[in-house]
């Protein structure tokens, strides 16, 4: 229950804070956007930083070299707790944005730290609003900002249920010319989906595979470039289970 109280806490005020730290940080995109993007992006991985450590979760990371530092990528992962998120931005390389569910927006606070990020907002009910956001993301890849998605479309009800891989989420990669980053998070539910409300110490397994070019694969591979990475990150989660 600690644990709980302590993130909530500090969740609390973290959020509170942020509301002079919009105004900073404003001023500051006027003179220096670029500044101002990896000011945020600095300022939201401290705050997970402190959220992953007062959760008590011990970490194993695997693969980071495989992360190419000469351009940006689409990190793609199955996803099992809204731990993945906490971890993994504390992870990846500066920018980087998520893709989460329309509904996020509606949150104050997070919501705004979110667009600073350069998040995309997808709403599964609107094909041409999804196709938008798939388009917002190419732009965001070609301009070195790297994007986070999960394909399954929604967390998994268990560590051991990966869900088909929804081909149309990987076409950003495509269009971009990107490569496309493997991401397996073993156990993040332990820290808090498998005993909601209370957050509890776990042993969690990270590992990113190594990056798929698009330019090393044929028409019939990108076809099926969701199912190729699926069958990935598969691999990774049952190598990985014997590290917990």
């Amino acid at each position: 229950m600690i644990r709980f109280v302590l993130i909530g806490l500090f969740l609390i005020i973290y959020l509170l804070v942020s509301l002079i730290i919009f105004v900073f940080l404003a001023i500051v995109g006027k003179f220096n956007k670029n500044l101002k993007d990896r000011m945020s992006f600095a300022i939201v991985t401290w705050g997970l930083r402190v959220m992953k450590f007062l959760s008590g979760a011990k970490i194993t990371v695997k693969g980071l070299e495989n992360i190419p530092d000469d351009t940006a990528v689409l990190y793609t992962s199955n996803h099992r707790s809204y731990f993945d998120i906490v971890i993994g931005y504390t992870l990846v390389k500066p920018l980087c944005g998520f893709v989460s569910k329309k509904e996020i927006k509606k949150v104050p606070i997070l919501a705004g730290w979110m667009k600073r990020m350069h998040c995309l907002f997808l709403d599964r009910s609107d094909i041409r609003a999804g196709m938008k956001m798939v388009l917002e993301g190419v732009d965001s890849l070609k301009n070195g900002i790297s994007i986070f998605i999960f394909p399954e479309g929604t967390r998994g009800k268990t560590d051991d249920s990966l869900r088909e891989f929804k081909e149309g989420s990987l076409k950003m990669a495509e269009k971009a010319n990107v490569p496309v980053v493997p991401v397996s998070f073993n156990n993040t539910s332990a820290i808090f989906e498998d005993h909601f409300p209370w957050i509890k110490k776990a042993n969690v397994v990270v590992e990113f595979g190594k990056p798929i070019y698009m330019d090393t694969l044929d028409k019939e591979q990108k076809k099926h470039l969701g199912a190729m990475v699926h069958d990935e990150i598969k691999t990774m989660l049952e190598n990985n289970k014997n590290l917990l």
